[in-house]
């Protein structure tokens, strides 16, 4: 395959239109959509990620190389289906039950997403029930739940509740992150792991995948 620097370097730079105009020259050359996530994009949402995680770049920053990232794998899609790609999981996400706020979990599945991850993106204010309903029909490997406000938390017990009542908590991991949210918090209430980062959600996520 021909190699395309250039398409890794306009998601690191946040450049979405360079980025989809190198995703659409690889693939009239025709180059495997498969092959451009594994050698470029992931990569290059990794660099980002690492660079977050360094405070060499900051939320601004990290938003524009998921929009970079974001828009080369729309043309991307068609034919990864084409080829039969499996994602590296399937991940259920949004925000606790009375929780408003979704900048923190948009930057997360955006982050998941380029990692190479199918993302069902249930929004904020998202029930125990809810998220317990969606990962058992779209057999999900992995619930994301995220908090800013202190009070939202106890819902994300209720989900790990809702998954036992179902009969799939052990085929779905929950994973937690939030301003307010720790790993003490986690450990209480049996979550199977928290992030303090976006970038830390990938990581946590591939950890995940790999003990499943």
């Amino acid at each position: 395959m021909a190699n395309y620097q250039d398409l890794y370097d306009a998601i690191v730079n946040g450049d979405r239109n360079t980025a989809v105009a190198i995703t659409r020259q690889a693939l009239e050359a025709g180059s495997p959509a498969l092959e451009l996530i594994q050698n470029y994009m992931i990569p290059a949402m990794d660099e980002t990620g690492r660079r977050f995680e360094c405070e060499e770049y900051f939320v601004p920053e990290l938003l524009l190389s998921a929009r970079a990232m974001k828009a080369g794998l729309e043309l991307l899609r068609p034919h990864l289906a084409e080829q039969g790609a499996q994602p590296a999981g399937k991940v259920v996400i949004g925000t606790a039950k009375g929780d408003l706020h979704d900048i923190g979990k948009n930057l997360v599945a955006s982050m998941l997403e380029g990692a190479g991850f199918k993302i069902v993106d249930l929004g904020a204010d998202v029930t125990p029930e809810r998220f317990a309903e969606t990962a058992k029909a779209e057999r999900a490997d992995l619930i994301c739940i995220s908090a800013l406000l202190t009070v939202t938390m106890p819902s994300m017990r209720s989900t790990i509740e809702a998954l036992e009542a179902l009969g799939i908590r052990r085929s779905v991991k929950v994973l937690i992150g939030g301003a307010p949210v720790t790993q003490k918090y986690a450990d209480e209430i049996g979550a199977d792991g928290y992030a303090e980062t976006a970038a830390g959600a990938v990581a946590l996520a591939r950890r995940a995948m790999a003990a499943a």
